[in-house]
């Protein structure tokens, strides 16, 4: 087994050794020749206070090829994030030689932000594997996505934790999953052109028939005999029909295309579905909005507006909840809508909306629609505690934040 001993790079050398300084980086430079090469089994890094050795896994020469056959980047890392072995795709991965990867510290290809997320899943990751999405830095000064796999690895005779690492390009992935969610936001636009069509036909084809058979009902009761009380009472019953049928397509209608989402913006069309909910299932509703000084954008309204569509109706069908709440704000320049109930709540753990990947039709629906105008939808719920579902979007500059609010 050969073992090079490697000096810590953090002491600092003596001011004007120029000698001394040359040897140390042709000694540095043979190490990672001997590295790269599977020449070297063991690493010592002398510290401050004593020296700590590292066993290099990767030097075994089958290991190495299958390492180095895959489309994946792989390290491992010391638990100071020292990078012990690099294969060639993760040095094309970060656009840097490998001799200048090996040796150095992971720290450099990733951002403050990245770096503080990973560390606690560095520190756990001895016992259990996790993964985590950041933003690689590469040398040429671009940004890659990239999933990290992390996992410990065991290094025998020692107390370091060694860090075995899997990155994986998202690259491809983030592409795609941008066209996915293009292609269902056309399919959001279509079904919404759709949607407005067939209300208009039914407002201005079905309602108004049944209108006219309200009034000729009515005539015929008019014209009916007194002591003909039966044909009478019939024609009365049709025309309170009919009537009751008016008002269930002018409620089909409404949710379809709400005629005052369009004319009265989307506190109005907010309240009014509000109203109707409470009335229809007795389940009461309290709406506290914020005054807005000026219309939002048609689509942000349309979003926040079906989005309290469809968490109503989960309500309704699963919640068993006796109140709702309702509240639209400001925070921070975005436009934030917060629906609460007080119903039974369920275990996110083991929803559908985990457990397939993707969620409930429902669930989905709003989260699509939030990202598609460029939003965010978080569910927070426990069972016996109720569920919240908050939608933040972000608002144009010309939005200025309210101080007052209107409650229902």
């Amino acid at each position: 087994m050969k073992t090079i001993r490697h000096k810590d790079s953090s002491r600092p050398a003596p001011s004007g050794e120029l000698a001394e300084l040359r040897a140390r980086l042709a000694e540095l430079e043979e190490t990672l020749h001997a590295i790269r090469g599977g020449e070297v089994d063991t690493v010592m890094v002398a510290g401050k206070e004593d020296s700590q050795f590292f066993t290099l896994e990767g030097a075994n020469r089958p290991y190495r090829v299958l390492i180095e056959s895959m489309n994946e980047g792989a390290l491992t890392l010391t638990g100071g994030k020292l990078i012990l072995y690099a294969n060639q795709c993760f040095a094309r991965m970060v656009k840097c030689p490998l001799e200048q990867v090996t040796g150095s510290s992971f720290r450099r290809f990733l951002s403050a932000k990245d770096l503080a997320a990973l560390r606690p899943l560095i520190k756990r990751s001895a016992k259990t594997g996790s993964q985590i999405q950041v933003m690689l830095h590469a040398s040429d000064g671009s940004l890659l996505p990239a999933l990290l796999s992390i996992r410990g690895v065991a290094n025998e005779g020692s107390k370091e934790v060694i860090i075995g690492m899997v990155v994986t390009d998202m690259t491809e992935a983030r592409r795609n999953e941008e066209l996915l969610r293009t292609f269902t936001q056309r399919v959001v636009q279509a079904q919404e052109a759709e949607r407005g069509r067939v209300a208009l036909e039914l407002h201005d084809g079905i309602t108004q028939m049944l209108c006219a058979l309200i009034v000729h009902s009515q005539a015929l009761v008019n014209k009916l005999a007194p002591h003909d009380a039966a044909a009478k009472s019939a024609a009365m019953k049709l025309s309170g029909l009919a009537g009751k049928t008016v008002e269930e397509v002018e409620r089909i209608s409404h949710h379809l295309r709400p005629s005052v989402l369009d004319q009265l913006g989307l506190v109005a069309a907010l309240r009014a579905t509000g109203t109707e909910f409470a009335e229809r299932t007795r389940v009461a509703v309290k709406l506290a909005c914020v005054k807005l000084t000026a219309r939002l954008p048609a689509d942000i309204e349309l979003t926040l507006y079906r989005i309290l569509q469809e968490a109503l109706r989960n309500v309704e069908k699963h919640a068993r909840a006796r109140r709702v709440t309702v509240r639209l704000t400001l925070p921070n320049a975005c436009v934030q809508l917060a629906i609460k109930d007080d119903g039974i709540g369920f275990d996110p753990a083991h929803h559908p909306a985990r457990q397939n990947g993707k969620g409930g039709f429902g669930l989905l629906g709003m989260r699509e629609r939030a990202a598609g105008v460029g939003g965010t939808h978080q569910v927070k719920s426990s069972l016996r505690a109720g569920t919240e579902i908050v939608v933040r979007v972000p608002l144009p500059r010309k939005i200025r934040k309210p101080d007052e609010q209107t409650d229902l």
